[in-house]
């Protein structure tokens, strides 16, 4: 997939460990799901560990049953500080009465095997809901995972994050704050259970940049609006979505403290890492074979824009039309119809673009005559566009989705087997 570019970053290799100071790992310590068995060579426990102490924030999901790690994690970067992050799939650590007293002993664990205090952790759990987690893998796992922490770990670590997900999803940049070269990096797990209520996924963000943990959170909040929050696979929101950012300092620059140039350039480069990893999670979602982009422009606001483009890609309808490559416009006028936003449809629309073209489907609230070949090149596509245009005024926004296949249904009807 091609990576989106805005500014002045370059693009590099090394996912979370692209930035200098960061270590990690992942191995296999045989978690599984309830009568089944262990996945062969799947890790399923992950480390990322920097080098100091570092400013960290974090957002979280908005559903109201909230997995243990995340209320455990809110507590131990209450102060805007910590050192290192132990996640594990397979899973979740939700909705257990066991719950935060596993997510702690995940912290202690790993605070005694790298010398740190179990408050400079963050911990996170992605996978089945309800099952209890069993400590005993993950406590025979911690030593071998420590010991083979490295600055070319961030594979490793990204294989254990992983359930459903098909692709390997990370991205680093570099950029340059008061004449110092600083570096991001991020991975992400998501493929279903992806809604746009918050950050969708499980996401991990190193930084060398110098910001304080203030700054960092407010970047944070502000992009990940745009990103993260602005993807859907499949209309349900997770229990255990986390986005956590950690920002060392070692690049060297003067500290971010407020809302200047240097901020901005900062923004920039999480906007680049955030936008591309939605991306990814979305043409990654659970048996999706498209990745859509809906662009609203011409809209009263931005809010409204961004209501009606999440309105189109939440369609089951679209999604259908989009995986069946069958230009059913009358399906994206119904979507934007319903949306819950003040629209003059006798002013909408909107157009399909891909590698195979653009093609007029909908103009000034009618579904205009085309022809059907030229649309099925459009649809044929792996990455689609639909453009739709309000007339009403100068707002806009873009969101992320995916067809719905045939495979979706598989993958959920047996995902704890």
């Amino acid at each position: 997939m091609e990576l989106k570019k805005t500014g002045d970053i370059k693009f590099v290799k090394g996912g979370v460990c692209a930035a200098k100071g960061f270590k990690a790992n992942g191995v296999q310590c045989g978690l599984s799901h309830a009568g089944a068995s262990v996945t062969a060579k799947k890790n399923d426990l992950a480390l990322i560990v920097a080098d100091k102490d570092c400013a960290a924030a974090a957002v979280y999901t908005t559903n109201k049953v909230k997995g243990a790690p995340i209320l455990v994690t809110k507590k131990h970067i209450s102060n805007g500080r910590a050192r290192a992050v132990i996640v594990n799939s397979v899973n979740a650590n939700t909705c257990n009465p066991d719950g935060v007293e596993k997510a702690e002993k995940m912290c202690q664990l790993a605070a005694d095997e790298l010398g740190l205090k179990p408050e400079d952790i963050i911990v996170a759990s992605t996978g089945v809901i309800g099952q209890v987690l069993p400590i005993e893998p993950i406590a025979k796992g911690i030593k071998p995972l420590a010991e083979g922490l490295s600055y070319n770990g961030n594979a490793a670590a990204l294989e254990a994050i992983m359930t459903t997900d098909t692709r390997p999803k990370e991205v680093a940049v570099e950029f340059e704050i008061d004449g110092r070269i600083c570096t991001m990096g991020g991975m992400l797990k998501g493929s279903g259970m992806i809604h746009p209520n918050m950050a969708t996924t499980l996401t991990f963000i190193t930084t060398d940049a110098d910001i304080s943990p203030e700054m960092l959170q407010r970047a944070l909040d502000d992009v990940v609006k745009v990103t993260l929050n602005r993807v859907s696979v499949d209309g349900d929101t997770s229990t255990n979505d986390m986005v956590c950012i950690m920002a060392s300092g070692t690049a060297g620059n003067k500290t971010v403290t407020k809302e200047d140039g240097d901020f901005g350039i900062f923004q920039n480069a999480l906007y680049n890492i955030m936008l591309n990893l939605a991306r990814m999670m979305a043409r990654d979602g659970e048996g999706a074979t498209k990745l859509v982009e809906c662009a609203v422009s011409g809209a009263e606001n931005d809010k409204t824009a961004e209501i009606v483009a999440k309105s189109v890609i939440t369609s089951s309808l679209f999604k259908s039309m989009i995986f069946g490559e069958d230009a059913n416009a009358g399906r994206i006028y119904c979507a934007i119809g319903y949306a819950d936003a003040d629209v003059d449809i006798s002013k909408v629309s909107f157009d399909m673009v891909s590698k195979g073209g653009r093609i007029a489907l909908g103009k000034d609230g009618c579904v205009l005559e085309f022809d059907e070949e030229e649309a099925k090149k459009v649809l044929a596509e792996e990455e689609i566009q639909v453009l739709i245009t309000l007339g009403s005024g100068g707002g806009k926004a873009v969101c992320w989705g995916c067809d719905l296949t045939y495979d979706y249904v598989k993958i959920n009807g047996d995902y704890r087997s």
